[in-house]
Protein backbone atom coordinates (compact mmCIF):
# COMPACT_ATOMS: atom_id res chain seq x y z
CA UNK A 1 0.00 0.00 0.00
CA UNK A 2 3.07 1.79 0.51
CA UNK A 3 4.71 1.65 -2.90
CA UNK A 4 1.25 2.48 -4.40
CA UNK A 5 0.87 5.78 -2.67
CA UNK A 6 4.44 6.39 -3.50
CA UNK A 7 3.83 5.60 -7.16
CA UNK A 8 0.89 7.68 -6.92
CA UNK A 9 1.76 10.56 -5.34
CA UNK A 10 5.23 10.50 -8.12
CA UNK A 11 2.72 10.04 -10.76
CA UNK A 12 0.87 13.20 -9.86
CA UNK A 13 3.95 15.30 -9.26
CA UNK A 14 4.80 14.04 -13.39
CA UNK A 15 1.34 15.07 -14.29
CA UNK A 16 1.56 18.52 -12.96
CA UNK A 17 4.86 18.88 -14.82
CA UNK A 18 3.71 17.83 -17.74
CA UNK A 19 0.98 20.50 -17.53
CA UNK A 20 3.32 22.82 -17.14
CA UNK A 21 6.28 21.62 -20.03
CA UNK A 22 3.87 20.53 -22.42
CA UNK A 23 0.38 22.87 -22.49
CA UNK A 24 -0.33 26.18 -24.73
CA UNK A 25 -1.48 28.95 -23.93
CA UNK A 26 -3.32 30.10 -27.01
CA UNK A 27 -6.95 30.34 -26.22
CA UNK A 28 -9.30 29.54 -28.88
CA UNK A 29 -10.65 31.64 -30.85
CA UNK A 30 -14.38 32.05 -29.53
CA UNK A 31 -13.16 32.73 -26.13
CA UNK A 32 -10.61 35.29 -26.81
CA UNK A 33 -13.09 37.19 -28.91
CA UNK A 34 -15.76 36.59 -25.99
CA UNK A 35 -13.26 38.15 -23.42
CA UNK A 36 -12.15 40.65 -25.81
CA UNK A 37 -15.97 42.15 -26.38
CA UNK A 38 -16.33 41.35 -22.73
CA UNK A 39 -13.18 44.11 -21.96
CA UNK A 40 -11.44 41.82 -19.75
CA UNK A 41 -7.64 41.48 -20.67
CA UNK A 42 -6.59 38.20 -20.96
CA UNK A 43 -3.84 38.25 -17.92
CA UNK A 44 -7.01 38.84 -15.73
CA UNK A 45 -8.00 35.04 -16.26
CA UNK A 46 -6.62 31.81 -15.87
CA UNK A 47 -8.02 28.64 -17.66
CA UNK A 48 -6.88 24.79 -17.28
CA UNK A 49 -8.25 22.05 -19.44
CA UNK A 50 -7.12 18.84 -19.18
CA UNK A 51 -8.31 15.09 -19.70
CA UNK A 52 -8.54 13.22 -16.50
CA UNK A 53 -6.64 10.18 -18.68
CA UNK A 54 -4.18 12.42 -20.05
CA UNK A 55 -0.78 13.60 -18.48
CA UNK A 56 -0.65 16.79 -20.23
CA UNK A 57 -3.39 19.57 -20.56
CA UNK A 58 -4.86 21.08 -23.76
CA UNK A 59 -4.90 24.36 -22.40
CA UNK A 60 -3.45 26.40 -19.85
CA UNK A 61 -3.39 30.03 -19.53
CA UNK A 62 -1.65 31.86 -15.85
CA UNK A 63 -2.61 28.30 -14.24
CA UNK A 64 -0.12 29.44 -11.40
CA UNK A 65 -1.55 32.71 -10.98
CA UNK A 66 -3.40 33.30 -7.09
CA UNK A 67 -7.08 34.01 -7.82
CA UNK A 68 -9.93 35.05 -5.55
CA UNK A 69 -12.15 31.07 -6.87
CA UNK A 70 -15.41 32.92 -5.12
CA UNK A 71 -17.62 29.50 -4.39
CA UNK A 72 -15.02 27.19 -6.61
CA UNK A 73 -13.54 27.00 -2.81
CA UNK A 74 -16.38 24.71 -1.83
CA UNK A 75 -15.19 22.22 -4.40
CA UNK A 76 -11.83 22.47 -2.20
CA UNK A 77 -13.96 22.11 1.24
CA UNK A 78 -16.16 19.20 0.05
CA UNK A 79 -13.60 17.40 -1.56
CA UNK A 80 -11.47 17.84 1.81
CA UNK A 81 -14.89 16.95 3.84
CA UNK A 82 -15.04 13.42 1.25
CA UNK A 83 -11.59 12.32 2.42
CA UNK A 84 -11.40 13.46 5.47
CA UNK A 85 -14.95 12.60 7.27
CA UNK A 86 -15.55 9.69 4.94
CA UNK A 87 -19.43 10.21 2.51
CA UNK A 88 -21.36 8.02 5.37
CA UNK A 89 -20.83 11.01 8.04
CA UNK A 90 -23.22 12.47 10.10
CA UNK A 91 -23.76 14.79 12.52
CA UNK A 92 -25.85 14.31 15.69
CA UNK A 93 -27.75 16.59 17.62
CA UNK A 94 -28.59 15.16 21.52
CA UNK A 95 -31.51 15.85 23.84
CA UNK A 96 -30.69 15.81 27.78
CA UNK A 97 -32.96 16.31 30.53
CA UNK A 98 -31.14 18.82 33.39
CA UNK A 99 -33.77 17.45 36.49
CA UNK A 100 -37.05 14.83 37.27
CA UNK A 101 -39.69 13.63 34.98
CA UNK A 102 -43.26 12.77 36.76
CA UNK A 103 -46.47 12.03 35.12
CA UNK A 104 -44.99 13.47 31.86
CA UNK A 105 -43.76 16.46 33.63
CA UNK A 106 -39.65 17.60 33.52
CA UNK A 107 -39.14 19.61 36.67
CA UNK A 108 -36.15 21.10 35.14
CA UNK A 109 -34.76 22.17 31.95
CA UNK A 110 -34.54 20.68 28.86
CA UNK A 111 -30.90 20.76 26.92
CA UNK A 112 -29.85 20.60 23.57
CA UNK A 113 -26.75 19.77 22.55
CA UNK A 114 -25.65 20.45 18.96
CA UNK A 115 -22.85 19.17 16.99
CA UNK A 116 -23.23 21.91 13.89
CA UNK A 117 -25.18 20.27 11.59
CA UNK A 118 -25.33 22.35 8.29
CA UNK A 119 -28.70 21.31 7.55
CA UNK A 120 -31.15 21.19 10.83
CA UNK A 121 -34.84 22.01 8.69
CA UNK A 122 -37.58 22.63 11.12
CA UNK A 123 -38.95 19.27 9.90
CA UNK A 124 -35.42 17.81 11.83
CA UNK A 125 -36.49 20.14 14.99
CA UNK A 126 -40.20 18.84 14.54
CA UNK A 127 -38.89 15.35 14.53
CA UNK A 128 -36.29 15.50 17.56
CA UNK A 129 -39.67 16.71 19.49
CA UNK A 130 -41.86 13.79 18.56
CA UNK A 131 -39.22 11.90 19.60
CA UNK A 132 -39.00 13.49 23.15
CA UNK A 133 -42.47 13.10 23.53
CA UNK A 134 -42.80 9.57 22.57
CA UNK A 135 -40.19 9.22 25.55
CA UNK A 136 -42.76 10.93 27.66
CA UNK A 137 -41.94 14.40 27.98
CA UNK A 138 -45.40 16.24 27.70
CA UNK A 139 -44.46 19.59 29.93
CA UNK A 140 -41.06 21.40 30.74
CA UNK A 141 -41.28 23.63 33.83
CA UNK A 142 -37.80 24.53 33.13
CA UNK A 143 -35.90 26.66 30.51
CA UNK A 144 -34.71 25.77 27.27
CA UNK A 145 -30.46 25.09 27.30
CA UNK A 146 -28.79 25.17 24.15
CA UNK A 147 -25.35 23.95 24.29
CA UNK A 148 -23.07 25.24 21.19
CA UNK A 149 -19.76 24.74 22.96
CA UNK A 150 -18.69 21.93 19.54
CA UNK A 151 -17.67 25.60 18.10
CA UNK A 152 -16.28 28.62 19.14
CA UNK A 153 -17.95 31.72 20.80
CA UNK A 154 -15.81 33.87 18.21
CA UNK A 155 -17.82 33.26 14.89
CA UNK A 156 -21.08 33.81 16.02
CA UNK A 157 -21.18 37.74 16.18
CA UNK A 158 -22.88 39.73 13.91
CA UNK A 159 -20.70 40.37 10.30
CA UNK A 160 -21.21 40.83 7.24
CA UNK A 161 -19.95 40.36 3.79
CA UNK A 162 -21.21 43.02 2.28
CA UNK A 163 -23.96 46.19 3.38
CA UNK A 164 -26.61 43.80 3.04
CA UNK A 165 -26.62 42.55 6.70
CA UNK A 166 -30.31 40.90 6.60
CA UNK A 167 -29.70 38.94 3.43
CA UNK A 168 -29.40 35.08 4.22
CA UNK A 169 -25.98 34.27 2.99
CA UNK A 170 -24.66 37.04 5.66
CA UNK A 171 -25.83 34.43 8.21
CA UNK A 172 -23.04 33.04 10.88
CA UNK A 173 -22.03 29.80 11.59
CA UNK A 174 -23.79 28.01 14.69
CA UNK A 175 -23.29 24.95 16.63
CA UNK A 176 -27.17 24.64 16.22
CA UNK A 177 -28.10 25.97 13.29
CA UNK A 178 -31.95 25.45 12.56
CA UNK A 179 -33.33 26.46 8.81
CA UNK A 180 -29.87 28.32 8.32
CA UNK A 181 -31.83 30.83 10.57
CA UNK A 182 -33.10 32.30 7.14
CA UNK A 183 -37.02 33.15 6.59
CA UNK A 184 -37.87 32.67 3.23
CA UNK A 185 -40.43 35.39 1.99
CA UNK A 186 -42.93 34.27 -0.33
CA UNK A 187 -44.35 37.14 -3.15
CA UNK A 188 -46.61 36.58 -5.40
CA UNK A 189 -49.45 38.57 -7.43
CA UNK A 190 -53.11 38.18 -5.44
CA UNK A 191 -55.53 35.48 -6.83
CA UNK A 192 -58.44 37.58 -6.77
CA UNK A 193 -56.95 39.81 -8.97
CA UNK A 194 -57.15 42.98 -6.96
CA UNK A 195 -54.26 44.53 -7.84
CA UNK A 196 -52.37 43.85 -4.86
CA UNK A 197 -49.05 41.29 -3.46
CA UNK A 198 -49.47 38.35 -1.38
CA UNK A 199 -46.24 38.43 0.88
CA UNK A 200 -45.89 35.02 3.43
CA UNK A 201 -43.42 33.50 5.24
CA UNK A 202 -43.03 29.65 4.06
CA UNK A 203 -41.82 28.61 7.72
CA UNK A 204 -44.02 31.26 9.76
CA UNK A 205 -42.64 32.52 13.25
CA UNK A 206 -45.29 34.41 14.79
CA UNK A 207 -42.56 36.81 16.08
CA UNK A 208 -41.93 38.41 12.62
CA UNK A 209 -44.56 40.72 11.36
CA UNK A 210 -44.86 41.47 7.66
CA UNK A 211 -45.71 45.03 7.00
CA UNK A 212 -46.81 45.05 2.65
CA UNK A 213 -46.67 48.60 0.90
CA UNK A 214 -45.62 46.39 -2.39
CA UNK A 215 -47.83 47.46 -5.56
CA UNK A 216 -49.13 45.57 -8.30
CA UNK A 217 -47.89 46.95 -11.57
CA UNK A 218 -47.95 45.10 -14.86
CA UNK A 219 -44.66 45.01 -16.38
CA UNK A 220 -41.79 42.76 -17.08
CA UNK A 221 -40.13 40.54 -14.40
CA UNK A 222 -36.49 41.47 -15.54
CA UNK A 223 -34.82 42.61 -12.29
CA UNK A 224 -37.60 42.36 -10.14
CA UNK A 225 -35.52 42.91 -6.51
CA UNK A 226 -34.56 46.52 -7.79
CA UNK A 227 -37.85 47.35 -7.94
CA UNK A 228 -38.45 46.63 -4.10
CA UNK A 229 -36.49 47.20 -0.76
CA UNK A 230 -37.25 46.15 2.77
CA UNK A 231 -36.24 47.79 6.00
CA UNK A 232 -35.92 45.05 9.29
CA UNK A 233 -37.04 46.96 12.66
CA UNK A 234 -37.26 45.75 16.44
CA UNK A 235 -40.30 45.12 17.98
CA UNK A 236 -40.15 45.59 21.75
CA UNK A 237 -42.33 45.20 24.92
CA UNK A 238 -41.26 46.52 28.45
CA UNK A 239 -38.42 47.61 26.96
CA UNK A 240 -37.57 43.76 25.63
CA UNK A 241 -37.16 42.54 22.11
CA UNK A 242 -40.09 40.33 21.64
CA UNK A 243 -39.72 40.19 17.66
CA UNK A 244 -38.90 41.49 14.36
CA UNK A 245 -41.08 43.80 11.67
CA UNK A 246 -40.24 43.40 8.08
CA UNK A 247 -41.55 46.21 5.89
CA UNK A 248 -41.66 45.38 2.07
CA UNK A 249 -41.94 48.57 -0.38
CA UNK A 250 -42.26 49.14 -4.04
CA UNK A 251 -43.56 47.28 -7.03
CA UNK A 252 -44.43 43.55 -8.42
CA UNK A 253 -45.09 42.27 -11.70
CA UNK A 254 -47.79 39.19 -12.49
CA UNK A 255 -44.97 38.32 -14.57
CA UNK A 256 -42.87 37.03 -12.26
CA UNK A 257 -45.47 34.38 -10.43
CA UNK A 258 -43.94 33.61 -7.30
CA UNK A 259 -40.28 34.80 -6.25
CA UNK A 260 -38.40 34.15 -3.22
CA UNK A 261 -36.11 36.82 -0.82
CA UNK A 262 -34.18 34.99 1.93
CA UNK A 263 -33.72 37.31 5.06
CA UNK A 264 -31.81 36.17 7.81
CA UNK A 265 -33.55 38.41 10.92
CA UNK A 266 -32.66 37.25 14.32
CA UNK A 267 -29.47 35.46 15.27
CA UNK A 268 -29.07 31.84 15.73
CA UNK A 269 -30.45 31.65 19.68
CA UNK A 270 -33.51 33.52 18.39
CA UNK A 271 -34.62 31.97 15.76
CA UNK A 272 -33.88 28.66 17.78
CA UNK A 273 -35.97 29.54 20.58
CA UNK A 274 -38.68 31.01 18.78
CA UNK A 275 -38.61 27.51 16.57
CA UNK A 276 -38.90 25.66 19.64
CA UNK A 277 -41.43 26.91 21.25
CA UNK A 278 -43.73 27.23 18.09
CA UNK A 279 -43.07 23.23 17.38
CA UNK A 280 -44.03 22.47 21.02
CA UNK A 281 -46.93 24.03 20.86
CA UNK A 282 -48.04 22.47 17.82
CA UNK A 283 -47.23 18.84 19.27
CA UNK A 284 -49.71 20.15 22.16
CA UNK A 285 -46.67 20.51 24.80
CA UNK A 286 -46.37 22.76 27.31
CA UNK A 287 -43.57 25.36 28.16
CA UNK A 288 -43.14 28.99 29.71
CA UNK A 289 -39.63 29.37 30.48
CA UNK A 290 -36.91 31.10 28.81
CA UNK A 291 -33.73 30.71 26.55
CA UNK A 292 -30.49 29.99 28.31
CA UNK A 293 -27.07 29.25 26.18
CA UNK A 294 -24.35 27.58 28.45
CA UNK A 295 -22.45 23.76 28.60
CA UNK A 296 -24.25 20.99 28.99
CA UNK A 297 -24.79 20.19 33.01
CA UNK A 298 -22.79 17.26 34.36
CA UNK A 299 -26.12 16.28 36.16
CA UNK A 300 -28.05 16.17 32.98
CA UNK A 301 -29.09 12.65 31.80
CA UNK A 302 -29.05 11.93 27.72
CA UNK A 303 -32.59 10.65 26.73
CA UNK A 304 -32.12 10.93 22.75
CA UNK A 305 -29.69 11.01 19.90
CA UNK A 306 -31.16 12.19 16.20
CA UNK A 307 -28.25 12.05 13.10
CA UNK A 308 -28.45 13.66 9.93
CA UNK A 309 -28.59 12.57 6.17
CA UNK A 310 -24.49 11.85 5.28
CA UNK A 311 -22.36 14.17 4.15
CA UNK A 312 -22.51 12.94 0.54
CA UNK A 313 -26.58 13.85 0.67
CA UNK A 314 -25.55 16.96 2.18
CA UNK A 315 -23.11 17.91 -0.32
CA UNK A 316 -25.82 18.14 -3.31
CA UNK A 317 -27.51 20.51 -1.38
CA UNK A 318 -24.75 22.71 -0.46
CA UNK A 319 -23.26 22.84 -4.09
CA UNK A 320 -25.96 22.38 -6.47
CA UNK A 321 -27.29 25.93 -4.99
CA UNK A 322 -23.98 27.40 -3.26
CA UNK A 323 -25.12 27.55 0.28
CA UNK A 324 -22.71 29.64 1.80
CA UNK A 325 -23.37 28.58 5.13
CA UNK A 326 -23.42 24.96 4.89
CA UNK A 327 -19.91 25.45 3.14
CA UNK A 328 -18.74 27.42 6.34
CA UNK A 329 -20.31 24.78 8.86
CA UNK A 330 -18.40 22.74 6.58
CA UNK A 331 -15.30 23.53 7.49
CA UNK A 332 -16.28 24.07 11.06
CA UNK A 333 -16.54 20.46 11.26
CA UNK A 334 -13.74 19.53 9.52
CA UNK A 335 -11.95 22.03 12.06
CA UNK A 336 -13.42 19.76 15.58
CA UNK A 337 -13.16 16.21 14.22
CA UNK A 338 -9.28 17.01 13.02
CA UNK A 339 -8.33 19.74 14.74
CA UNK A 340 -9.74 20.68 18.34
CA UNK A 341 -13.09 21.28 19.87
CA UNK A 342 -14.29 24.39 20.21
CA UNK A 343 -14.32 24.74 16.74
CA UNK A 344 -12.93 27.80 14.45
CA UNK A 345 -12.03 29.14 11.20
CA UNK A 346 -8.17 28.75 11.90
CA UNK A 347 -8.17 25.60 12.75
CA UNK A 348 -10.49 24.69 9.65
CA UNK A 349 -8.26 25.90 7.25
CA UNK A 350 -5.06 24.13 8.78
CA UNK A 351 -7.00 20.75 8.74
CA UNK A 352 -7.58 21.57 4.91
CA UNK A 353 -3.95 23.06 4.37
CA UNK A 354 -2.86 19.26 5.85
CA UNK A 355 -4.89 17.59 3.81
CA UNK A 356 -3.72 19.44 0.25
CA UNK A 357 -0.29 18.66 1.26
CA UNK A 358 -0.98 15.38 2.10
CA UNK A 359 -2.31 14.62 -1.30
CA UNK A 360 1.08 16.65 -3.03
CA UNK A 361 -1.06 18.32 -4.85
CA UNK A 362 1.47 21.23 -4.82
CA UNK A 363 4.35 21.47 -7.71
CA UNK A 364 7.31 23.64 -7.63
CA UNK A 365 5.36 25.85 -9.56
CA UNK A 366 2.23 26.02 -7.25
CA UNK A 367 3.43 26.90 -3.48
CA UNK A 368 1.41 25.96 -0.42
CA UNK A 369 0.99 29.53 0.55
CA UNK A 370 -0.54 29.81 -2.88
CA UNK A 371 -3.96 28.62 -0.91
CA UNK A 372 -5.61 31.28 1.33
CA UNK A 373 -8.76 29.68 2.98
CA UNK A 374 -10.52 32.20 5.72
CA UNK A 375 -14.09 30.46 5.59
CA UNK A 376 -14.03 27.28 3.36
CA UNK A 377 -17.36 28.82 1.29
CA UNK A 378 -15.50 31.52 -1.36
CA UNK A 379 -17.85 34.16 0.43
CA UNK A 380 -14.33 36.21 0.89
CA UNK A 381 -12.26 38.84 -0.56
CA UNK A 382 -8.69 36.94 0.71
CA UNK A 383 -9.45 33.28 -0.23
CA UNK A 384 -7.00 32.42 -3.04
CA UNK A 385 -5.88 29.43 -4.95
CA UNK A 386 -4.59 28.72 -8.89
CA UNK A 387 -6.93 27.35 -11.67
CA UNK A 388 -3.64 24.69 -12.02
CA UNK A 389 -3.80 23.80 -8.07
CA UNK A 390 -7.36 23.16 -8.75
CA UNK A 391 -7.63 21.38 -11.68
CA UNK A 392 -4.89 18.69 -9.91
CA UNK A 393 -7.28 18.81 -7.11
CA UNK A 394 -10.44 17.65 -9.59
CA UNK A 395 -8.24 15.18 -11.89
CA UNK A 396 -6.81 13.44 -8.78
CA UNK A 397 -10.41 13.16 -7.46
CA UNK A 398 -11.89 11.60 -10.31
CA UNK A 399 -9.31 8.64 -10.02
CA UNK A 400 -10.51 8.37 -6.43
CA UNK A 401 -13.07 6.15 -4.12
CA UNK A 402 -15.14 9.24 -3.55
CA UNK A 403 -15.37 10.63 -7.01
CA UNK A 404 -19.09 9.60 -7.52
CA UNK A 405 -20.47 11.41 -4.30
CA UNK A 406 -17.92 14.25 -5.36
CA UNK A 407 -19.12 14.65 -9.03
CA UNK A 408 -22.73 14.04 -8.37
CA UNK A 409 -23.47 16.57 -5.94
CA UNK A 410 -21.82 19.58 -8.96
CA UNK A 411 -24.61 21.40 -10.85
CA UNK A 412 -25.43 19.40 -14.25
CA UNK A 413 -25.05 22.10 -16.92
CA UNK A 414 -28.26 23.05 -18.61
CA UNK A 415 -30.38 20.50 -16.05
CA UNK A 416 -29.88 22.06 -12.59
CA UNK A 417 -28.22 24.32 -9.81
CA UNK A 418 -26.62 27.28 -10.65
CA UNK A 419 -26.44 26.13 -14.45
CA UNK A 420 -29.51 25.07 -14.96
CA UNK A 421 -30.11 27.96 -17.72
CA UNK A 422 -27.00 28.00 -19.18
CA UNK A 423 -26.27 26.20 -23.06
CA UNK A 424 -29.89 24.91 -23.02
CA UNK A 425 -29.96 23.92 -26.63
CA UNK A 426 -25.77 23.19 -27.15
CA UNK A 427 -25.15 19.64 -27.83
CA UNK A 428 -22.89 19.96 -24.35
CA UNK A 429 -25.90 20.32 -22.50
CA UNK A 430 -26.45 17.98 -19.49
CA UNK A 431 -23.01 16.46 -20.54
CA UNK A 432 -20.96 18.48 -17.60
CA UNK A 433 -20.76 18.71 -14.08
CA UNK A 434 -19.96 22.45 -13.04
CA UNK A 435 -19.34 24.65 -9.92
CA UNK A 436 -19.88 28.40 -10.37
CA UNK A 437 -18.37 31.26 -7.95
CA UNK A 438 -19.29 34.66 -8.58
CA UNK A 439 -18.44 37.88 -6.35
CA UNK A 440 -18.19 41.55 -7.39
CA UNK A 441 -15.30 40.92 -9.55
CA UNK A 442 -14.99 37.68 -9.86
CA UNK A 443 -16.71 35.12 -11.94
CA UNK A 444 -15.26 31.50 -12.59
CA UNK A 445 -16.72 28.02 -13.65
CA UNK A 446 -14.93 24.22 -12.76
CA UNK A 447 -15.63 20.76 -13.26
CA UNK A 448 -16.13 17.67 -15.53
CA UNK A 449 -17.39 17.84 -19.45
CA UNK A 450 -18.32 14.54 -21.03
CA UNK A 451 -16.68 15.61 -24.60
CA UNK A 452 -18.00 14.18 -27.59
CA UNK A 453 -15.64 11.33 -27.87
CA UNK A 454 -17.17 10.53 -24.15
CA UNK A 455 -13.84 11.61 -22.71
CA UNK A 456 -14.29 12.87 -19.27
CA UNK A 457 -12.18 16.66 -19.34
CA UNK A 458 -11.40 18.86 -16.51
CA UNK A 459 -11.98 22.72 -17.15
CA UNK A 460 -11.16 25.42 -14.63
CA UNK A 461 -12.21 28.95 -15.38
CA UNK A 462 -10.90 32.23 -13.35
CA UNK A 463 -11.72 35.60 -13.99
CA UNK A 464 -10.57 38.63 -11.69
CA UNK A 465 -11.55 42.30 -13.20
CA UNK A 466 -13.68 44.60 -12.45
CA UNK A 467 -15.82 43.25 -15.60
CA UNK A 468 -15.62 39.29 -14.39
CA UNK A 469 -19.70 39.39 -14.70
CA UNK A 470 -19.67 39.81 -18.59
CA UNK A 471 -17.29 36.74 -18.88
CA UNK A 472 -20.10 34.23 -18.73
CA UNK A 473 -20.20 34.46 -22.75
CA UNK A 474 -16.77 33.14 -22.58
CA UNK A 475 -16.95 30.41 -19.93
CA UNK A 476 -19.59 29.53 -22.55
CA UNK A 477 -17.48 29.43 -25.43
CA UNK A 478 -14.75 27.88 -23.36
CA UNK A 479 -17.34 24.71 -22.42
CA UNK A 480 -18.60 24.20 -25.82
CA UNK A 481 -14.83 24.45 -27.23
CA UNK A 482 -14.16 21.54 -24.63
CA UNK A 483 -16.72 19.40 -25.66
CA UNK A 484 -15.90 19.77 -29.02
CA UNK A 485 -12.28 18.72 -29.39
CA UNK A 486 -11.22 15.23 -31.02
Amino acid sequence: MKKRLTHWIVGLAGLALNISLTAHAELPSTVAQALKQAGIPQENVAIVVQSVDEVSAKLILNETNSLNPASLMKLVTSNAALDLLTPAYRWKTEVYQDGLVTNGVLNGNLVIKAYGDPNFKAQDFWRLLTSLQQVGIKEIKGDLVIDKSYFSNNITGKTSFDNEIWRAYNATPSAFLVNGRSTSFKFSAAASNSGTVNISQEFALPEIEIINNMRLIPSSCNDWRNHMSYSVNVEEKDGKEIGKSVTFSGSFSPDCAEKYLELSVFNDDQYAFYTFKKLWADLGGKFAGQLKTQDTPRTAIKLLEQQSATLAELLRDMNKWSNNLMARQLLLTIAAEKVAIPANQANGAIAINNWLASKSFNTSKVNRSDVVIENGSGLSRSERISAGLLAQMLISTYHSPVMPEFISALPILALDGTVMKRLKDSPVAQRAHLKTGSLDGVSAIAGYILDQQNKCQVVVMIVNHEKAAASKAAQDALITWVYQQP
